[in-house]
């Protein structure tokens, strides 16, 4: 039996691979690493871990996600997302391991005003942005069937997310204030799990065993404002608390966040036949979860 390699296993990704890997059992023996299990700064431990278990696929969830703190923990953050990428990507390629990366959108400036495909111009406004950057560049380069997938706003049931915080905020307070000028589409993280093992199972295949490796984008459909994805949770939970537009400017942030961050998301429909949900509809599928974990 094939094994799966998950880095971040306790993160929103890891997490709803976890709720995943039972319908998968058949098929895939799951290793579910934390940092404790497979550390991303300790490059002798990921290579015994490798030589001990030597995984057929390898999805890279583990990262530095604290996009603000990256600004001054510049160094912790090109680790983590960087370099230690390169050195997962190394081990993969010397294992004849097919590595599945996790980026991100902030790895684009926010000037365009189309939906940005694959190949569109990288130029990252901020400092995690440009060490996710250079995870990709990382992975390519040592292990070259790497495929990347770049995801944006990402939410779930599990850990700490926007879609978390505002149902805290609007029980908390009569009225809120998020910025209307960042436009892009959030990700509903069980929606991304399921196409990352049905790429596997592509991978898997002897006609995909051959697909060569690259980057490719996975969001929900679809093209909001954070305060448009707020007032929609507004709504749909019922809750009294005013949600007010604001610009980026009234809102200010130790690193800059892209403007415009919306991903076109056809090569990955095409190459590997995932489906992509419009926005709403993972929202209201991941709200009532949430309430069912609450009843």
């Amino acid at each position: 039996m094939k094994k799966i390699l998950v880095t971040g296993a306790n993160g929103q990704l890891g997490s709803e691979l976890q709720e995943l890997s039972v319908l998968f059992q058949h098929q895939y023996q799951f290793l579910f690493t934390d940092r404790a299990d497979f550390p991303l700064e300790q490059e002798k431990q990921m290579a015994d871990f490798f030589a001990i278990h030597q995984p057929d696929f390898c999805i890279n969830c583990a990262a530095y996600t604290a996009v603000d703190r990256a600004e001054t923990e510049r160094e912790q953050a090109m680790l983590i997302n960087g370099w230690a990428v390169g050195k997962i990507a190394r081990l993969c390629d010397e294992y004849s391991c097919r590595l599945i990366h996790i980026s991100t959108d902030y790895v684009f400036d926010g000037n365009s005003s189309v939906p940005l495909a694959e190949a569109a111009p990288v130029n990252p406004v901020n400092y995690y942005g440009l060490s996710k950057l250079k995870g990709e560049e990382q992975a390519l380069a040592f292990s070259p069937s790497s495929i990347i997938i770049r995801t944006s706003w990402v939410y779930s049931s599990y850990g700490n997310n926007f879609v978390k915080t505002m149902i805290r905020l609007m029980s908390e307070r009569p009225q809120i204030k998020v910025v209307n000028d960042q436009i892009g589409a959030p990700t509903y993280a069980a929606d991304l799990a399921k196409a990352i093992l049905q790429i596997i199972e592509f991978l898997d295949t002897p006609g995909g065993a051959s697909r060569p490796g690259g980057i490719y984008h996975y969001c929900n459909s679809g093209k909001i404002s954070w305060f448009d994805f707020a007032q929609a949770i507004c709504q749909k939970i019922h809750a009294t608390c005013e949600v007010l537009p604001i610009p980026s400017s009234d809102y200010p942030t130790p690193a800059k966040r892209p403007a415009f961050s919306l991903m076109a998301t056809e090569k990955i429909q095409r190459d590997f036949g995932v489906p992509v949900y419009p926005w709403e509809d993972s929202l209201d599928t991941c709200l009532l979860k949430m309430q069912q974990f609450l009843a």
